[in-house]
């Protein structure tokens, strides 16, 4: 069997484009997700059994946001549980990249797990608030369903964007156009709408006044990204009709 170093260099050939990818993807979250394929190819792993890992690390940690009070021990093994999940979230389909093994079914249960993890979290947020939180206000459990509808919202757009692009791509007689040049400014702007940027939010779940102001800040953020994605991809789709 190759050598670590060598399946490493492998992947690094392997990588998707940067090209609309935050820094903390780039530089933080597939580098990590290298390592962790690269471990999982030395194991003998499938790219679904290492989403099936981040699954499991991902809802293990939303557990425990809903049901450990919050505290700053809880606090990192909720943020560690996050992050590893990201990190293998990346694996799995660095992994089926290397070895030739991905497929409609891999692609298929990536973005079921997502699109769980996307909704359990929020969903954990509104049940820590009620268990734990001194909120004053049951406006406050507004906070977390307003961020469940924007995240979700965004993910499934996002998604049915890319299949029509790619439909659109398939069926146009050129091909497509070729990618841009990667943006240093458009990968720092994109860091607020990272998912493992929302993940050190939890950090702070030590402290309820601070949690509940970084995860507002982080609320409204995302959903001026929403409202600007929308706007992005609307105009891209309209345009490919006009091709």
């Amino acid at each position: 069997m190759e050598s670590t170093g060598t399946v490493l260099r492998e992947l690094r050939g392997a990588q998707k484009s940067a090209k609309g990818v935050s820094l903390y993807s780039r530089y933080v979250n597939r580098p990590a997700g290298r390592v962790f394929a690269a471990a999982a190819y030395r194991l003998g792993m499938t790219p679904n059994q290492v989403t099936l890992v981040s699954a499991a690390f991902t809802f293990a940690a939303v557990a425990a946001v809903a049901l450990v009070r919050p505290g700053w021990g809880s606090a990192v093994l909720v943020y560690l549980g996050l992050a590893v999940g990201f990190a293998l979230d990346s694996a799995d389909g660095q992994l089926a990249r290397l070895t030739g093994r991905g497929g409609p079914d891999g692609e298929w249960l990536d973005h079921v797990v997502d699109c769980a993890k996307m909704i359990l979290v929020h969903t954990a947020v509104l049940i820590s608030f009620h268990r734990y939180f001194g909120l004053g206000s049951d406006a406050w459990l507004l906070l977390p369903l307003g961020f469940l509808f924007v995240a979700v919202l965004t993910f499934c757009a996002g998604l049915l964007r890319e299949q029509l692009g790619k439909a659109a791509a398939r069926s146009a007689p050129s091909g497509g156009a070729p990618a841009g040049p990667v943006s240093r400014v458009r990968a720092v702007a994109l860091l607020p709408a990272d998912y493992g940027v929302f993940c050190l939010v939890f950090l702070l779940l030590g402290d309820e006044t601070a949690f509940r102001t970084g995860y507002a800040v982080l609320a409204a953020v995302h959903a001026l990204f929403l409202v600007a994605f929308l706007a992005k991809w609307f105009r891209e789709l309209r345009a490919l009709r006009a091709d």
